[in-house]
């Protein structure tokens, strides 16, 4: 129950939040049935005026005439449009992540109609490649890896089916709210299939101190419980709720109270592994992994009290039992509800478990459900069901507009919101308030489908802006980290593209989909790191290792080098956004690295072999396949200079390394 205590804080905070808004400080809008006055994101998205502009032929959405709008409060005016080519490259990573062939440039270049950006557009969103890119983004923002972190960091059974669900999910454009409602409660769902049950699998990817191997101490439960509800809070809701595990939030209007209320969702979820095979198989599987298991268990303790002579032989015996292990039946990674093992759920002081204060029911923040408040029991049979339900609802204020700012954010550079997991009253406040309600509500409205909203998106003027900085330095000063958009942003390939962009030119990328994740050669000090450096295992077929990064495994305590220098989050918490970082091994892996020098020398042959006339024209073969254009006339000179005592192949590492191949414009 709230105590007075508990009220006086959460009133103190809207008090502050009310005054500050009064000195302009903040935007507060919009009143409940109790006449409370919220911050703007605490309140359901309204649907904005469309702004009249006097440039209405410039416009080509209401999505421009938003941001027109702003530029010309601010006496500034839209950049021109990108070239062509330029706009095949960018939207060609924005939806996919890998670059344009030129062929599909040359196609582009040459279609003349006026339908040619639309036809554009729609052949990108149904490529299978688009939900590899955008898939990938997802999996930063929910954490996702394949093993459990901390000392032992174990892999986690079938990880990888749940990456393979979220990429087939962005390819069928399924609906967000059942996207969400699947990864929240796929395993209460009516006659789950195994996708949904995969869905649930959510819940599985947060870091798990085994505790030498128990995880089920009240510690380790309090841990997991707390990776779960705060991941919905970050992810969906896009905001701060773990600040409140110890305290009532410093910030925002979320008690100690709320916080235990929606991990009261979760208190009944258990680990569970799906055995995909009949019964009878698995009862084999388990009967001989369970005898086995004892014996091993019984040389641990002869192993305990031996002496340093039986040692050797124990360790053998082990071994060897060891070796005779099963293999592991095909496994869906996934939870399931045990009412009699539900963790009732306290607050906790200062969030130590043993530190229990009154007891608290399921229920969503308290500031987040005053528009037509939802009521749960706290028995309630299906209780993560519910929580979605909720989550999903259209008055919900935080679902559709945090999604569509990540979206805005990853053709952007930056989002509406600039804080994408942080809506609260320490984040940034929007940009275009009226823009995001606008964009929130066509989701909504439009079935909480994405690919309609990327079209209308990057068919916008703003969308099609160049990069280049106009003459005039007035919107440098005005608004020198274009918040306004009065032009597009350059952006850095990441990490993942600039590998796969590597494989691509190279001509070895292998583009098959799906299965289990691929382990690539990395040093074998890094290996030796590992608790057990046998999960480390290299496939034998070298194709295999040309997989598109999306599949290389996410492995919380063993990073691949290359990635990890070109930014690619940690596994350990929420990635809202990539960070674009520049700094000296950057230059030193693409000159010297094994895998900049190994697709160097493919780059090489495949310019030799598909352009055999004149050296030429395998310079303006490599200029197309790396950036998409022809060499300009001075760029012709110095290759063909550089080309007269240096071998193709260095000139094929070059060409990684130069700006417009690492740079989208």
């Amino acid at each position: 129950m709230m105590t007075n205590c508990h009220r006086l804080i959460i009133h103190i905070h809207v008090t502050v939040l009310l005054c500050l808004g009064s000195y302009g400080l903040i935007p507060v809008s919009g009143q409940s049935p109790q006449t409370k006055e919220y911050f703007w994101a605490f309140n359901p998205p309204v649907q904005p005026e469309i702004p009249e502009i006097a440039n209405k032929n410039l416009a080509r959405s209401p999505i421009d005439q938003f941001i027109f709008s702003q530029l010309k409060q601010n006496q500034l005016l839209p950049s021109a449009e990108a070239t062509k080519a330029e706009f095949i490259r960018r939207a060609t990573y924005d939806l996919h992540g890998l670059p344009p062939s030129p062929k599909a440039v040359q196609t582009f270049l040459n279609d003349n109609s006026p339908m040619a950006y639309e036809n554009l557009i729609d052949s990108l969103l149904a490529s299978p490649h688009y939900g590899e890119k955008w898939g990938q983004l997802w999996l930063d923002v929910i954490r996702f890896a394949e093993s459990e972190g901390f000392e032992y960091d174990r892999h986690l059974p079938g990880a990888w089916r749940f990456r393979d669900y979220v990429i087939r999910s962005f390819n069928e454009d399924k609906p967000f709210d059942l996207f969400i409602t699947e990864q929240i409660a796929g395993d209460e769902l009516e006659n789950p299939t195994d996708d949904q049950r995969i869905a649930a699998g959510f819940h599985r990817l947060g870091s798990v101190r085994r505790n030498a191997g128990n995880p089920e101490i009240a510690l380790s439960r309090n841990e997991v419980l707390t990776e779960r509800t705060d991941i919905i809070g970050t992810a969906i809701l896009g905001i701060t709720m773990g600040c409140a595990r110890c305290h009532e939030h410093k910030l925002d209007p979320f008690s100690q109270e709320d916080y235990y209320a929606l991990q009261a969702f979760m208190a009944a979820t258990q680990e569970y592994n799906h055995f995909m095979a009949p019964q009878e198989v698995i009862d084999e599987w388990n009967a001989k992994t369970n005898v086995l298991k004892e014996k091993i268990a019984d040389l641990k303790e002869k192993k305990e009290t031996a002496t340093e002579a039986e040692k050797p032989r124990i360790k053998s015996e082990m071994d060897e039992l060891n070796s005779q292990m099963p293999n592991q039946l095909p496994t869906i990674l996934s939870i399931k509800n045990d009412p009699e093992a539900r963790t009732k759920v306290h607050i906790l002081e200062r969030g130590v478990w043993d530190f229990k204060g009154d007891p608290v029911k399921m229920r969503p923040p308290e500031i987040l459900n005053h528009i037509k408040p939802v009521e749960f029991e706290a028995d309630l049979k299906h209780p993560r069901t519910a929580l979605a339900e909720w989550l999903t609802r259209p008055n919900n204020p935080l679902t559709a507009r945090v999604l569509v700012n990540r979206i805005w954010l990853n053709h952007f550079g930056n989002g509406l919101v600039n804080t994408p997991n942080d809506f609260g009253f320490n984040g940034e406040r929007p940009s275009h308030p009226k823009l995001l309600d606008y964009l929130a509500l066509r989701l909504v409205q439009g079935g909480w489908q994405q690919k309609p909203l990327h079209r209308e998106i990057m068919l916008s003027h703003t969308y099609r802006q160049s990069s280049r900085t106009p003459a005039s330095v007035q919107a440098q000063t005005i608004d020198p980290d274009n918040r306004l958009l009065w032009k597009f942003n350059r952006r850095r390939l990441q990490a993942e593209e600039i590998r796969d962009s590597l494989l691509a030119v190279s001509g070895r990328l292998n583009k098959e989909m799906y299965g289990e994740s691929i382990m690539l050669p990395v040093e074998d000090e890094l290996v030796q790191l590992l608790y057990n450096p046998d999960q480390w295992q290299v496939p034998d077929d070298p194709k295999e290792l040309d997989r598109r990064s999306v599949y290389l495994i996410a492995k919380r305590n063993l990073r691949l080098p290359f990635m990890e220098t070109f930014d690619q989050p940690a596994l350990q918490n929420s990635c809202g956004r990539r960070e674009s970082s520049t700094h000296a091994p950057q230059a030193l892996e693409l000159l010297n690295g094994d895998i900049a020098n190994d697709l160097a020398d493919s780059f090489a042959k495949r310019l030799r072999f598909e352009e055999q006339e004149t050296v030429n024209d395998q310079v303006d073969r490599a200029w197309a396949l790396t950036t998409g254009r022809k060499p300009k006339a001075n760029e012709m000179e110095l290759a063909m200079k550089f080309l007269e005592d240096q071998p193709l192949r260095e000139f094929a590492l070059a060409m990684f390394n130069l700006n417009d191949f690492l740079y989208v414009h």
